[in-house]
């Protein structure tokens, strides 16, 4: 085919298709980059639990992609299968904030099961912000407890995702499923992910210093970017809906078809972009000059 027969198909198709052709070489890319990631840390697996936590958090860029790349071919699919997908990401988010918060205790020698905190960093002081403080002393003293409390306020969010989950996907095929419902578990959520982020970053500022060799700030980016930009993108959009900006202009899309495929397609271009920032956040560069251990690395939370 000529060059100009190209590029007269390309103007007769329908911003639909050019979606889904635009989508299908940025998730393609995705994989690709998420890929060449996972093999540096295959060939140079020098500490397994470290690399497992990491290999499982720099899946979620591509299964975010490959979900909402199948909600964005499926728009007409059914409202429970949308929210199943959705549901299939979201549940995975919360196994990355445990895993993540597992990766800087592994840094830091940290076991709360154990009982393990290191002598040099017992009793440095926490400082809570707004509106932590009205549930929580401004300043608090870092011991055993103190941990137990930032890992219950991380933990609570990967129980409460899957919860909700299986919530709303009940409540859809009951047929009980009205806007009031859904912005009920929007705000539950929200304030759960929150919390959840609240603790990783309380968790950086009092071992900042312990953690600089790690490059914490570009990790905790990729997890942060990924989970609440995406939630918040998510939200704005249905804002958008509720005020009339996002319409559909076809009978037979709904305006929460159009609000989804919105969604999926800008989460699928994000993740190129977030795929290629772990590949400097989470680089395997740091292993390939580790000498191997023959004992595998003891197991902490």
């Amino acid at each position: 085919m000529s060059l100009q027969g190209r590029s007269v198909g390309i103007i007769e198709m329908n911003p639909h298709q050019i979606t889904v052709a635009v989508s299908t070489v940025c998730v393609t890319l995705t994989l690709y980059l998420t890929i060449q990631l996972l093999k540096d840390h295959l060939r140079s697996w020098k500490k397994p639990k470290e690399q497992k936590a990491i290999v499982v958090i720099i899946l979620m860029a591509p299964i975010y992609a490959v979900v909402s790349f199948v909600g964005l071919v499926d728009l007409l699919g059914s409202t429970t299968f949308v929210t199943f997908l959705e549901s299939i990401k979201e549940c995975y988010e919360a196994l990355v904030m445990a895993k993540f918060l597992a990766l800087l205790y592994t840094y830091l020698n940290i076991s709360i099961s154990k009982n393990i905190v290191p002598d040099e960093i017992k009793g440095r002081e926490i400082h809570h912000s707004f509106p932590m403080t009205l549930f929580q002393p401004h300043t608090a003293r870092l011991n055993h407890n103190t941990l137990k409390l930032l890992k219950y306020w991380t933990w609570q969010f990967v129980v409460i995702r899957p919860v909700c989950s299986i919530l709303m996907i009940a409540l859809q095929l009951l047929d009980a499923y009205p806007g009031w419902v859904s912005w009920t578990f929007t705000i539950i959520l929200n304030v759960s992910v929150s919390l959840a982020l609240y603790s990783l970053v309380v968790f950086f500022h009092v071992f900042a210093k312990e953690l600089a060799p790690h490059q914490p700030l570009a990790k905790f980016l990729c997890v942060k970017g990924i989970v609440f930009f995406c939630f918040w993108q998510g939200v704005v959009l249905q804002i958008l809906v509720e005020m009339g900006i996002i319409k559909s202009h076809h009978f037979w899309l709904s305006v929460e078809h159009v609000e989804e495929a919105y969604q999926n397609a800008l989460v699928i271009f994000e993740m190129v972009l977030f795929t290629i920032f772990q590949k400097y956040a989470y680089t395997a560069a740091p292993y390939k000059g580790e000498a191997v251990s023959g004992a595998p690395d003891k197991k902490r939370d």
